[in-house]
């Protein structure tokens, strides 16, 4: 599963970890993404989004027709 959010578009951020010897190796910050399960009434079936711990916020407050509307209209396919 990439770590990428479908409704925030969060995605892993990158940077550098820095020992005590000051030595910097590349490490990447993933977002807190996980697959969550929702029931689209209007279409009576299930959708499956990757959505971020803020994206289920979101849902929650926009609720899952708007979201998946507004999926759609950046072209991606749910």
């Amino acid at each position: 599963m990439s770590a990428h959010c479908m409704v925030t578009g969060r995605k892993p951020g990158f940077g550098k970890s820095v020992s005590h010897s000051h030595k910097r190796t590349n490490r990447r910050w993933n977002p807190n993404v996980s697959r969550k399960t929702y029931y689209l009434p209007s279409e009576g079936r299930r959708v499956t989004l990757t959505v971020s711990a803020k994206g289920i916020k979101t849902v929650d407050r926009d609720g899952i027709e708007a979201v998946v509307a507004r999926i759609r209209a950046s072209g991606v396919k749910v």
